[in-house]
């Protein structure tokens, strides 16, 4: 019996009968061969293939809220997948769930998310005339982008979460659907903490509402978001939250985008960043030779537009003012200046 085998069975002993195992999971698009000497379980595996690809190494520069934020304990998209992760963490383990697929899960979610946050998506979604949603491209970055348009080769399951973390499909799993609701916990209350970090709100700035249901502080918040959802899913059978608690989350949300996510300080170089991005499509569009060797081939089974929608969407925020930089900006001018 190899370690995955034992691995596999131990999941058996100790999981929820609701659980994904690993040893049913439905596969991987491409079938790959048992390795003689196994030690992850398919799961486990997927969490690696994520961690180490270059698309999760560039969440590290990639803007949540604020874009590009001077100082160093703003979130990043980097920061938040690893928030998302442990909450969902906590979440599974308590169910009896499967925790490698959430942690996998969890890790993939946000692959696909474009420089300065929702901003690029509606700059991409207007350059391509269709709406451009961050989780169907994580699911093309793991798919197809990843290791020279090889794709990562993900199990079913971690594809399927992915996908379903937002948006109107639902992930088949519990472990998917844990990520799903760990994602909007996560967000909302970090975000809290950015905008008073940002001086734009203060804690008692949240209705009384919210605050005598969630908790006052972030500490507080987190703690019975999750512990509710712990107890409100075990009686359940399916992941959910109490009717009071759930009320006063999405209320919350209603809060933020209220008095964060569409307040003009937080927001005030979004337009910037819009132009910058659809002028930069409108560039590579017109001059296909100069995008990156590495994407010259996709061009001849994706199309042109697609190709330059996946090059720009993979820029980290640095990289794409960079490239606008040298693109428009003109050197000698700039050094003056």
């Amino acid at each position: 019996m190899t370690i995955r085998e034992e691995l596999e069975r131990q999941e058996h002993k100790r999981l929820n009968p609701l659980a994904a195992f690993a040893d049913r999971s439905q596969g991987r698009p491409r079938k790959e061969e048992p390795r003689e000497e196994d030690v992850r379980t398919c799961y486990q595996r997927d969490i690696d293939r994520i961690v180490h690809s270059k698309a999760f190494r560039r969440l590290m520069h990639k803007t949540q809220v604020f874009l590009q934020p001077e100082g160093d304990h703003y979130r990043t998209r980097m920061t938040h997948t690893l928030e998302v992760a442990r909450i969902a963490g906590t979440i599974t383990r308590a169910l009896g769930l499967n925790e490698d697929l959430a942690e996998a899960v969890a890790m993939g979610h946000d692959l696909g998310h474009t420089p300065f946050g929702h901003a690029g998506e509606d700059a991409l979604s207007k350059c391509l005339g269709k709406p451009f949603r961050h989780n169907e491209q994580s699911l093309r970055v793991v798919d197809v982008l990843e290791k020279d348009g090889r794709g990562l080769n993900l199990t079913h399951e971690v594809r399927l979460g992915i996908l379903g973390h937002t948006g109107p499909y639902w992930p088949e799993t519990l472990e998917g659907r844990v990520v799903r609701r760990s994602d909007q916990i996560a967000y909302v209350n970090h975000d809290i903490d950015d905008a008073i970090r940002a001086g734009i709100l203060t804690n008692e700035d949240i209705p009384a509402a919210i605050t005598q249901v969630l908790g006052y502080s972030h500490r507080d918040r987190i703690n019975t978001l999750v512990c509710d959802a712990i107890r409100t899913s075990r009686e359940a059978g399916e992941v959910c939250l109490s009717a009071p608690v759930d009320k006063a989350l999405k209320d919350l949300r209603a809060f933020m985008f209220e008095n964060v996510y569409r307040n003009p300080v937080a927001k005030g170089e979004e337009q910037k960043a819009k132009d910058m991005l659809q002028r930069m499509f409108e560039y590579y569009y017109t001059h296909p030779e100069a995008l990156p060797e590495d994407f010259q081939p996709q061009m001849s089974f994706d199309g042109l537009e697609r190709t330059v929608c996946d090059y720009i969407a993979g820029m980290t925020d640095n990289y794409a003012v960079d490239k606008y930089t040298e693109l428009f900006i003109p050197m000698g001018w700039q050094v003056r200046g």
